[in-house]
């Protein structure tokens, strides 16, 4: 299973093309600036690394190497990075030699300048998180990452995050340094910080991997691949990673999001959802037709979710394609068609020519415009299920922005089936969480939004004693979290809401949510009261969510 569906073979041809584009720009400017141009790709140092003419550290600082030493001559190479007065510098500094000057690419000076340095092969210690983000640990890491030797610090910095479980790896930068955060559980926490010298080697691989310019005045997507190792099995697997790059005023930031989630837990049994909260899931899986919609923010795992229906009607007798921005995850059994937005493509161009395949059910990664609405919504009606992703709020603020997307059309009511609105909140890790006994104002609180739901609703706790849970800490977990769950809220289209949609203005936000309650829907902050009452998260972190 490769789930990001990058090959090593793709990263491989990525990186040639890559050198290729840096060759080809490195010989048009030395042609402006009237330097030779060398192609190092199959160049070796004729009289090898000569060590007594010029520093390894001098030549890192102002991206130059010495290509060769020959009695009265010597031969240097210069960088595009190389600043313009080293050229003269190199004549003064040696008046008894003739000096010249070759332009390289930095591909090929970085090659040249491991023979001069070379690599150590260098086992480093794992990453302590046992005291995250204190100073001392952010000091010790930092110093650990400067100390790790500049061709293995990506590689280094992914294995890390990995074996930490973080889902993306953040590089930002400041005036004076560089941050490296972690986000680990939603939350994001610092790790460590790099001087702008080192971390310009780590954004040379990023580039040199993932087939970008390390100098883009403009965002740039890619995808890397690297190979780590599974804790639990100690076998190798490739980790597949998207990459986002933007300019800064200090820098260009860099954010790696990991696909490292475990396949196996693409199942409906596995999202933590109620009895309760599976029905209208079950009963729109049970008849395959119409539309669902997972609604929420970056971040809330809508695609999990919708994976995982995926994968329940992933059966033989079915066909399934998915139109996504990009691919996340290469799923066994369906076609997944990847939509590039950047590139001009659509959704929906591309759902019109997906529906001439006959398929039973489509995944539209996100209905972003009024024109994959409508052909969204056309493709529901006859005879296909179609999923898809909406950024709203919440279910009703996603139906009322759907209705502003297609206008009063006679069939939204009968294509929308479901829609499904969440968020992720942090797990209370059950080995250390500490029970405490609720204010009186709390107590209301909770009576307030929990008095009147509806009655297949069962409580944890009876809502006149009750208690609630803090985060604890161990050395193992000093956050007192382990892992995530969903609160979600289900807007079913039933009689109430077909009421409101037939009338003749418009129903807003607030009208559908009344009458989605009236219908017996819990909504998300319900949802996560109830979640605190039975242990699994804290108050805390539902209002930081919610």
């Amino acid at each position: 299973m490769n789930p990001g569906g990058v090959s090593v073979g793709n990263e491989q041809r990525d990186k040639e093309r890559f050198r290729q584009a840096d060759e080809a720009a490195t010989m048009r400017r030395a042609q402006l600036l009237h330097f030779d141009y060398l192609d190092t790709r199959n160049y070796t140092l004729p009289n090898g690394p000569v060590q007594d003419v010029i520093t390894v550290s001098d030549m890192y600082k102002d991206y130059f190497t010495l290509l060769s030493s020959e009695g009265n001559r010597y031969g240097f190479a210069i960088t595009n990075r190389t600043p313009q007065s080293i050229t003269k510098d190199l004549q003064t500094r040696f008046p008894d030699k003739l000096v010249s000057i070759k332009m390289i690419s930095e591909s090929g000076w970085r090659e040249l300048m491991r023979i001069y340095d070379p690599p150590i092969v260098t086992k480093y210690e794992d990453i302590n998180i046992s005291d995250y983000g204190s100073s001392d640990n952010l000091m010790e890491v930092s110093k650990t990452l400067q100390g790790v030797n500049s061709d293995d610090l990506l590689g280094y910095i992914i294995a890390q995050s990995y074996k930490i479980g973080a889902s993306d790896i953040h590089f930002e930068n400041a005036r004076d340094f560089v941050r490296i955060r972690f986000r680990l559980d939603g939350m994001l926490h610092i790790i460590a910080i790099l001087t702008h010298q080192k971390y310009y080697h780590v954004q040379q691989s990023i580039a040199v991997r993932a087939g970008i310019s390390s100098s883009s005045n403009d965002a740039q997507t890619s995808h890397l691949s690297e190979r780590v190792k599974n804790q639990d099995t100690g076998e190798e697997e490739i980790l597949n990673m998207r990459i986002e790059t933007v300019p800064t005023v200090y820098g260009q930031d860099a954010v790696l999001r990991l696909f490292n989630f475990d396949i196996d837990l693409l199942e409906l049994d596995k999202l933590g959802l109620s009895a309760e909260e599976r029905a209208p899931i079950d009963s729109v899986i049970s008849h395959p037709h119409g539309m669902v919609l997972v609604v929420g923010p970056t971040g809330s795992g809508k695609t999990t979710t919708l994976y995982s229906i995926l994968m329940r009607l992933n059966t033989p007798e079915r066909k399934l394609m998915t139109l996504e921005d990009p691919v996340e995850y290469g799923l066994d059994g369906m076609s997944q068609i990847p939509v590039d937005t950047r590139g001009g493509d659509s959704f929906a161009n591309k759902l019109r020519a997906v529906m001439r395949l006959d398929p039973d059910v489509i995944m539209v990664g996100e209905i972003r415009d009024e024109d994959t609405a409508h052909t969204s919504l056309q493709a529901s009606i006859t005879g296909h299920l179609v999923l898809s992703t909406f950024h709203a709020s919440s279910a009703a603020a996603a139906m009322s922005r759907m209705i502003g997307l297609v206008g009063r059309n006679p069939i939204f009511a009968s294509a929308v089936k479901l829609i499904i609105s969440q968020r992720l909140v942090r797990r209370l890790d059950p080995k250390t969480r500490q029970p405490y006994k609720p204010s009186e104002s709390m107590v209301k609180h909770f009576q307030e939004h929990l008095t009147n739901l509806p009655a297949k609703v069962k409580l944890p706790q009876d809502l006149n004693n009750f208690q609630l849970y803090n985060p604890g800490k161990s050395a193992e977990n000093p956050f007192g979290y382990k892992g995530r769950t969903s609160i979600i809220e289900e807007l079913m289209i039933g009689p109430v809401i077909q009421d409101l949609l037939n009338q003749e203005v418009a129903p807003t936000a607030q009208q559908l949510e009344e009458a989605a309650k009236k219908q017996g829907m819990v909504t998300m902050y319900q949802t996560g009261l109830i979640k605190c009452l039975a242990g699994e998260t804290t108050l805390e972190e539902i209002n930081r969510v919610l």
